[in-house]
């Protein structure tokens, strides 16, 4: 029964009106990338009622945070990819050993940020500000989380896994309990509610490795429930060299292209520090903001690269011109409301955060300069993974690289050097326009070699 529902929803890829299967598809993703950027934004609301100082902390640990993310989000990608081919090529025993040495590597992947906790964690905030009250902050929460990773990563791994065998709502699930759990802990530990001691920053880090932990258990017991296929036993856990080689030859260009954003706000934070810690503070807000349109655009992207890969395997070139077309029409109306959000209500946006008078001076031009490029932002993400669905992954990596390394982090440099803060806003603008017309030359080129491909199968 399950394999006949999984051959109607895999028909139905490329049959069904590619608007109407695009938001059919798209929509439960994107609900849980919203619970995703609720959960982030959520920390850093109750934090900023602590003190300016603790949301310039935590703006100044989420590079690192963003790194440890990108680890297990990465391997997660190649295990993945490796259970679902040896699950499609009828090899469960090897599916199985693919999942063991992915627990395996949840410990590696844990070992490294204790380490990093314990002894780079002091060094990382120092090297980005001088300031103690915001030093302390920043150290006590990212000490915290990254030695209580564990539970991170073997959240991303059991997702991964349920992923892997068709069970993304389950893995909805675990996401989204997750995420809840650290919403409602968060004013307890950094208020000190019920009794409990008002922690701060420290707080909110110890109801996110509890919220972590919450998902991870829930997403243990839906992989013991229904993964059956993915029994193991304690000799699949064994490390296997070439099963851990598969892994991270999938697993690196996600895992590099993710760290490249995470080096991309450390070097920001360094750059605005020069000027105030409230610029610093006003950044680490925005990322906040922004991700409540970014991450539904991401979920997106979730259901868009299946879509494409199945009718570019089917050959049907027009769905996956309309496909995308459409992919664009619909990340462009998210990215446009977002537009006129910040145009509009840049104070009230900015409210949220407790934000003093100071910050409300440079984030309302800040929001307004920054949003400008959103529409075009909307464009590139959607050409991106269309051109990773179509066979040119190196694409988007090339447009990162291109967008974030040669254009965005030196365009702001150079604008800190005229004085005014507010300058250095303009360097999203300038990066996103250079990204939109990489993102096209790669589109245009993609789809001319898709279209001569299915061309020439047509006439074979």
């Amino acid at each position: 029964m399950a394999a006949k529902t999984t051959k109607m929803e895999s028909r139905l890829m490329g049959t069904m009106p590619e608007a109407k299967l695009l938001m059919t598809m798209a929509v439960p993703m994107m609900l849980s990338m919203l619970v995703q950027a609720l959960y982030n934004i959520v920390d850093s609301i109750y934090v900023a009622r602590v003190s300016e100082d603790c949301l310039a902390a935590l703006s100044l640990a989420f590079p690192a945070q963003t790194m440890m993310i990108s680890l297990g989000t990465g391997t997660g990608v190649g295990v993945s990819a490796l259970v679902s081919r040896a699950l499609g090529a009828g090899d469960g025993k090897q599916a199985r050993r693919i999942a063991g040495n992915a627990l395996f590597l949840c410990l590696c992947c844990w070992g490294a940020m204790v380490l990093f906790g314990l002894f780079g964690a002091v060094p990382f905030i120092r090297s980005q500000t001088e300031l103690s009250s915001i030093r302390y902050h920043g150290e006590s929460y990212l000490r915290i989380v990254t030695i209580g990773s564990l539970f991170l990563y073997f959240e991303i791994c059991v997702e991964r896994l349920l992923q892997s065998t068709g069970q993304t709502r389950l893995s909805m699930w675990t996401q989204m309990v997750g995420a809840v759990t650290n919403i409602i802990l968060d004013p307890f530990f950094i208020f000190g509610w019920a009794g409990l001691p008002a922690m701060g920053t420290a707080g909110a880090a110890v109801a996110t490795v509890i919220g972590q932990g919450t998902g991870a258990a829930l997403g243990f017991f839906f992989h013991l429930r229904f993964n059956k296929e993915l029994s193991l036993r304690l000799a699949d856990c064994r490390p296997r060299g070439h099963i851990i080689g598969g892994i991270y030859k999938i697993a690196f260009p996600s895992i590099l292209m993710m760290s490249i954003g995470s080096i991309t706000n450390y070097l920001m934070n360094r750059i605005l520090h020069s000027f105030t810690s409230t610029a610093v503070a006003f950044y680490g807000a925005y990322f906040k903001i922004q991700s409540f349109f970014f991450m539904p655009i991401f979920g997106m992207n979730s259901a868009l690269i299946p879509i494409l890969g199945y009718n570019y395997g089917a050959s049907k070139r027009d769905r996956i011109h309309r496909t995308i077309r459409y992919g664009v029409l619909f990340a462009a109306a998210i990215m446009t409301l977002g537009l006129i959000a910040f145009q509009l209500l840049p104070e009230k946006l900015l409210s949220i955060f407790s934000a003093s008078e100071t910050m409300l001076k440079i984030g309302v031009p800040g929001m307004r300069i920054i949003s400008i490029h959103f529409p075009v932002a909307a464009f590139c993400i959607i050409a991106g993974s269309a051109c990773q669905a179509l066979g040119n992954s190196m694409a988007s990596f090339i447009n990162s690289i291109m967008r974030q390394v040669v254009v965005l982090i030196p365009a702001a440099y150079l604008l800190s050097l005229t004085g005014n803060v507010n300058n250095v806003w303009w360097c999203f603008p300038i990066a996103e326009i250079m990204s939109a017309l990489v993102s096209a030359f790669f589109l245009q080129r993609t789809l001319g070699n898709v279209d001569r491909q299915i061309e020439a199968r047509t006439a074979a």
